[in-house]
């Protein structure tokens, strides 16, 4: 059932949203022309600018799937930052001088310099779309889950989401989301240092912090680094040096989401402190989120979890002819939980091999039993699925005898993708509602109120960023750099408004017809992969091939994203890979044509 909120948290929940948006429109009201709206008149200083690039990137997402994605998987999401270190350095010592030298609004108006301005439009409509699908995804992933666990509609959670960014994104442009995004990350900060605090104080007293630690190692939560080279592992020390660092210099070298965040500092010494600020603490702040995932799975070896994390999806099955299995299924897990506590307790008493391998166990068993409660609600949401299952499985039956044959292992196989399939689907697929639902099951009021704050706040500052820029390129790459006559800053100011009110509206549009993939953090960045390594190779070619021009850069950016689209639906690598990927892909092909194609201009 959905839960009802005490007045406490309705308050702090409340008030902390009103005056981040009330502090936001007010600090930046009277804001006129064009350096002030698109640049933030240049006078932000780079604590500030650090604090609004980590907002930028820190969706709500962030918070509820990277949690989930460590209550499951344990720490190793974490290596997706090993690369973001370099590629601040990077960016700090060849992107910034170049982006402050020519004072730029976008980071699109130095390819039309340095190439033409159809390479210009086309990396800033490559922008756009990437870009515009993740601000309604950011606004979308702490709706669906808040939809759900609270029981509020989700087109008008949306809404709510995305009125609030809209009032003060419009009102003030990018001052107004720099100066809200301090105060958003503070709220962030607290919220989930707190959030931390109590994780542990609810854990059994005779359960130490450093025992716990040493119960979600026996289970595998704590493996951090894995120098492997497998490349159906997505997470290893080199996907995130590597994959990492490419898919990290076009997000916030190319991704005006970003550029725009640090191109309102205060000089170019600011911008680089200020991006060197963020490259020093997002990879620490990432291992903490995670961390709080971990301690969540901890409490939940000493206290029942529920078999599936979405309420809703439980009671389905349960009101479905697949009730019986799914309720002596739920008698398992709870025959397994106490087990499993007490070999915790145990373990947190003694060092053994023996406990820690029995645990190891337990949790195999556990995450076998959730798959399994997927399958089954998979099955009673959708009658057409538990239909082609039971076909499969009579087929499979109908063949066992003959194991060897090439039909029997084929419709084997059939059977274990459809079944593989239920635990990614929508609505069973639980890992990005694990944390608000230990949230309102087991902090304290007002805390309460400060947690769903933070998530808020994150998705509000992310979708901020997301839409300020999505305007500032609509207006100054697209609108005023293809109009026929020029206009003046006023005219492009109200016009940057308009597209601002646009986008947000889009957002939410988008948010209202999206859906829910495996995990929400990795549509984000499966999104940008498929986009951001292509951009990034278009910049490198401005900046180190000076003899490639305008047209063999164009076409080679066309054919590399079509390349892309198709390697990441035929799954040739890791997502993470095709950063890297399309970096070189566009390289390669842009220099082959720049031999082949016929010699024009200079630009061209």
């Amino acid at each position: 059932m959905p839960l009802t909120l005490n007045w406490i948290d309705w308050a702090v929940l409340i008030a902390t949203l009103v005056t981040i948006v009330g502090y936001g429109t007010w600090k930046t009201r009277g804001r006129k022309n064009a350096q002030d709206y698109i640049r933030g008149g240049n006078t932000t200083k780079w604590w500030t600018i650090g604090l609004s690039v980590m907002a930028t990137q820190a969706s709500a997402i962030t918070f509820l799937s990277t949690t989930g994605q460590a209550f499951s998987d344990g720490m190793g999401f974490v290596q997706f930052y090993f690369g973001l270190p370099i590629a601040m350095v990077i960016i700090c010592l060849v992107f910034i001088p170049l982006y402050h030298r020519l004072k730029v609004y976008t980071a699109y108006e130095f390819l039309e310099n340095r190439f033409d301005l159809k390479t210009r439009s086309l990396t800033a409509i490559l922008f756009l779309i990437q870009r515009g699908l993740a601000a309604g995804i950011t606004i979308f992933a702490p709706a669906i889950i808040l939809s759900v666990v609270l029981g509020w509609n989700i087109v008008t959670l949306n809404i709510i989401i995305g009125v609030l960014v809209i009032i003060y994104t419009v009102s003030g442009g990018t001052k107004a989301v720099t100066v809200t995004q301090k105060q958003q990350m503070f709220v962030i900060f607290a919220g989930m240092l707190a959030a931390l605090l109590i994780i542990i104080d609810l854990i059994p007293d005779e359960v130490s912090f450093t025992d716990a630690i040493d119960i979600a190692g026996a289970t595998g939560k704590m493996q951090v680094l894995d120098f492997s080279f497998d490349l159906e592992n997505r997470y290893t020390v080199w996907t995130g040096l590597i994959g990492g660092t490419f898919l990290m210099l076009s997000y916030f070298g190319t991704d005006q989401s970003q550029v725009q965040r640090y191109l309102s500092g205060k000089s170019m010494k600011e911008m680089q402190m200020g991006l060197l600020f963020n490259g020093l603490l997002k990879v620490p702040m990432q291992f903490f989120i995670l961390l709080v995932g971990v301690m969540v799975f901890v409490f939940y070896q000493f206290n029942p979890s529920p078999l599936n994390f979405i309420d809703k999806s439980t009671q389905t099955v349960l009101a479905s002819d697949y009730a019986d299995e799914y309720r002596a299924l739920q008698e398992k897990q709870n025959l397994l939980f106490k087990e499993k506590q007490q070999v915790s307790l145990a373990l947190s008493k003694s060092e053994g091999t023996r406990l820690k391998t029995q645990l190891f166990q337990l949790d195999s068993i556990e995450k076998t039993y959730r798959s399994e409660s997927k399958f089954l609600i998979k099955k009673a949401i959708d009658a057409d699925y538990a239909a082609e299952y039971t076909k499969l499985q009579n087929e499979v039956e109908s063949l066992k005898s003959n194991t060897d044959s090439s039909l029997y292992l084929e419709k084997k196989t059939a059977l274990a993708s459809l079944y593989n399939d239920a635990a990614k689907d929508t609505q069973t697929n639980d890992r990005d509602y694990m944390f608000i639902r230990f949230i309102l099951n087991n902090l304290p009021v007002g805390l309460i109120g400060l947690l769903l704050a933070v998530i808020l706040s994150a998705a509000m500052s992310s979708t901020a960023s997301e839409i300020n820029a999505l305007a500032t390129i609509t207006s100054m790459d697209l609108y005023g750099r293809n109009l026929k006559e020029d206009k003046d800053e006023d005219h492009m100011v109200k016009m940057t408004k308009w597209f601002t009110l646009g986008w947000g509206v889009i957002a939410i549009i988008i948010a209202c017809f999206a859906d829910l993939a495996e995990n929400l953090i990795q549509l984000v960045n499966i999104i940008g992969s498929i986009f951001y390594g292509n951009v990034l190779g278009i910049f490198l070619l401005a900046f180190f091939f000076k003899y490639i021009k305008g047209n063999a850069v164009f076409i080679g950016a066309l054919i590399t994203q079509a390349i892309v689209v198709i390697g990441w639906w035929f799954d040739w690598m890791p997502y993470l890979w095709l950063n890297l990927f399309g970096c070189v892909v566009v390289i390669l092909i842009a220099n082959l044509l720049q031999v082949v194609l016929p010699k024009t201009n200079a630009k061209a």
